[in-house]
């Protein structure tokens, strides 16, 4: 297996620090808002690195933290007169909830939060301050960017340029323009704020993951993941603080996911293309969005439209209709037989495919076009008389692949009146009253219901 580390430029072999075992810690998100279709990226990649690290048979463990103290939920508890929590108990709800959706499996995310590792943040930056790689300025306590080795290794960022532009802060009481906060003080008694040595305050965003990645995972993990646009200054500074404190590095492999466009435009709230991802669920199944998610190399850049998703949607119905015939077939075939070598020969060679677009850093978009060739196999080849062996392994091992990139079908229960029809036109071609058959048809396929009549009966899909 190789990955793309974003530290060297290059793909590597994959190599654990603990053999079958992997540490993984993910950037989540800041509380403040419904998450948007671009924090939705990396919940989903990362979801399904942890399946396939499982799938290949590792114990994997999965940190994705939620920023629950930040200026943007001081902020926007103000506009709204709140109490900071209560910003934040409200959007990691809604966050877990979206998350269920994407069916990512939550359940096996750790999910530290920020504000209980205030004290441990604490003694991190008191432990840096004591070598002299912090300091306290009057209004905040700094990160001594002198004080890190290879400071910009992980972005290439040429810094002699950055500590001279425009796009760093200026700030009188930095000793260099680089430097960046740990520890915020208190400026009014609004603030949420918690005793330290320094005086009432709160930490800053880089060293809270730091922080939660050592008390969770250890000193030196296996892989790191977020967004690109975390690349910089947030990874960065996170491995001068985590590894100028430690001595050694924070992270083995560092993953990052290329960002969404909509409708190849840049996505911002001030031209109005900005969606979350609870815009989106009113008029999508979140697992086809979780599709499209997938259906590109997380390297490279995707296009969020309803045109897309709506041709993804077509290849989700595509998947289930195979899945739910094959489901069919087991239930009615009479075939005895064993499964032949041909037929297994046949079902390797798609989990062959399936595995060597994953091995080659994760390349879902290759694994989900072999998903794609696998069900038109099936759909060509097996059937109703097909020997239940040969229909029991392939689907196994369609449930399989589907799962590793966390696709299922949700069971879909039609209300009183479309199953009404359907058993009237049932009892009408029972009678040969193919026209009024054919007047019912046509009244579900403008209600969105399609039916297809087989050996096996009639069997319907949504459109």
């Amino acid at each position: 297996m190789k990955i793309y580390n974003t530290l060297t430029r290059q793909k590597e072999d994959f190599k654990t620090i603990e053999e079958n075992k992997v540490k993984m810690y993910v950037c989540g998100p800041t509380v403040y808002n419904y998450i948007h279709i671009g924090n939705a990226r990396p919940l989903v990649f990362f979801d399904t690195v942890r399946n396939y690290l499982e799938y290949k048979g590792y114990d994997v463990d999965f940190v994705m933290n939620l920023t629950d103290i930040d200026d943007k939920i001081i902020n926007r508890a103000f506009e709204e007169d709140l109490d900071f929590q209560q910003i934040t108990k409200t959007y990691i709800k809604a966050f877990l909830q979206n998350a269920k959706d994407l069916n990512v499996n939550i359940e096996k995310i750790i999910k530290p939060q920020a504000t209980n590792y205030i004290d441990e943040m604490i003694t991190f930056i008191s432990d840096l301050q004591e070598m002299d790689a912090a300091y306290d300025s009057g209004s905040t306590v700094y990160f001594n960017v002198s004080k890190a080795k290879d400071y910009g290794k992980l972005s290439k960022k040429n810094i002699e340029a950055l500590e001279h532009g425009s796009r760093v802060e200026v700030d009188k009481e930095k000793r260099n323009p680089m430097d960046f906060a740990l520890w915020k003080k208190q400026k009014t008694e609004k603030e949420p704020a918690w005793d330290s040595p320094w005086g009432k305050g709160r930490p800053g965003w880089h060293i809270e993951c730091s922080v939660m990645a050592k008390e969770v995972l250890g000193e030196t993990i296996d892989i790191h993941g977020g967004g690109e646009d975390l690349e910089f200054p947030h990874h960065e500074n996170e491995i001068a603080q985590s590894e100028t404190l430690h001595g050694k590095p924070f992270a083995n492999y560092w993953m990052h996911n290329a960002m969404i466009t909509v409708d190849k435009t840049k996505m911002s709230k001030s031209i109005g293309n900005f969606f979350t991802i609870h815009d989106i669920e009113k008029d999508f199944d979140l697992i086809i969005v979780r599709m499209w998610l997938l259906s590109g190399h997380y390297r490279s850049q995707i296009d969020f439209s309803k045109e897309n998703l709506e041709a993804i949607k077509n290849g989700y119905i595509r998947l289930k209709n195979t899945y739910e015939d094959l489901s069919r077939y087991i239930d009615y075939t009479s075939n005895e037989e064993h499964i032949t070598e041909d037929i297994e020969k046949e079902i390797n060679t798609f989990v062959e495919r399936f595995e060597r677009s994953m091995d080659d850093d994760f390349n879902t978009a290759n694994a989900l076009s072999t998903l794609f060739d696998f069900a038109k196999y099936i759909n060509t080849n097996f059937d109703e008389n097909s020997s239940r062996d040969s229909l029991e392994k392939i689907k196994e091992v369609f449930e399989d692949l589907l799962k590793v990139l966390g696709i299922k079908f949700n069971k879909e229960i039609l209300d009183d009146e479309i199953n009404k029809l359907i058993e009237e036109r049932q009892v009408a071609r029972k009678n040969k009253d193919f026209k009024k058959a054919d007047e019912i048809r046509d009244s579900l396929l403008e209600k969105g219901i399609r039916l297809k009549d087989t050996s096996t009966g009639v069997v319907w899909e949504r459109i």
